[in-house]
């Protein structure tokens, strides 16, 4: 549909509930077109001058922009990292863990909940609007659009079903423990939180892959804080990644150093393998 007739349909609803609904969602989506275009405006630039060996005065006529606008943009578009997640806007999905306290009821982890405020705070830094969805015990499929899944394959099945389509990880459950495997190698990767005496520390599996044009960012810890670590890992090393990897869909598996049940550092252990 044409931009203009979804303006003529838009300002001739009748109903004002549903056009103020409906004009809400098109800021929205329009807020993320622009921070997309930006992005991608600003890898152009970037391109121009690193592999044209263009200086930044000749590019910028020849873009539309001055000298002086150019250089306001490479310092506030979106970085080239931003793709890893998509063009947004990004659900952030976290599981119900089913726990007893005075009753059995559905509840969230401590460490989820922070590791979505954490990856939240992550993806507004690059200018993304992000939503949030509870992931279901007997759920099998995500939402729309692009969005980062909180979820290992004890938690729900989309967990599992994400990880079945994995050419290069595992997840595996063996002798009392889960394992992170490699698939061509057969290497296993434990938790030190496992480990006889246990360690302070933990392993997450993290993937990014793409389905129908959207990107799905899969996080799952061995344990709860695991995933706070994954976390921890993309936020401080997101830049890196992206160069290694780019538009590609991949695996890899964090580790995390604890000290008090909060993360201190975090690296990656195997990969990223590119798919």
């Amino acid at each position: 549909m044409s931009t203009d007739r979804i303006f003529d349909d838009l300002r001739g609803d009748p109903d004002p509930l549903r056009r103020g609904r409906r004009a809400t969602e098109l800021l929205t989506e329009y807020a993320q077109l622009t921070a997309e275009l930006a992005r991608i405006r600003r890898q152009a630039i970037d391109a121009a001058h690193d592999d044209l060996h263009l200086s930044y005065t000749d590019i910028a006529p020849q873009i539309g922009l001055t000298k002086g606008r150019l250089s306001q943009v490479l310092k506030t578009a979106p970085a080239a990292e931003r793709l890893f997640f998509g063009h947004g806007p990004v659900g952030i999905g976290v599981p119900f863990r089913y726990q007893t306290t005075d009753r059995e009821r559905p509840l969230i982890a401590a460490e989820d909940a922070e590791a979505a405020d954490e990856i939240a705070e992550l993806l507004s830094s690059m200018m993304f609007v992000t939503t949030r969805y509870q992931v279901e015990p007997d759920q099998t499929a995500l939402p729309s659009g692009d969005t980062v899944v909180l979820c290992g394959p004890k938690s729900a099945p989309i967990g599992a079903c994400l990880l079945a389509t994995d050419p290069a990880l595992r997840m595996v459950e063996d002798g009392g423990r889960w394992w992170i495997e490699e698939v061509a190698s057969g290497q296993r990767h434990g938790s030190p939180a496992d480990d006889r005496p246990a360690g302070s520390g933990d392993i997450a599996y993290v993937a990014r892959r793409i389905r129908d044009q959207r990107v799905i960012v899969h996080i799952a810890g061995i344990h709860t804080i695991g995933s706070l670590g994954a976390v921890h890992y993309l936020t401080s090393n997101l830049p890196s990644l992206f160069a290694d990897i780019g538009d590609a869909e991949c695996s890899l598996v964090v580790r995390s150093t604890l000290a008090d049940r909060r993360v201190t550092a975090s690296s990656s252990l195997a990969g990223p393998f590119i798919w």
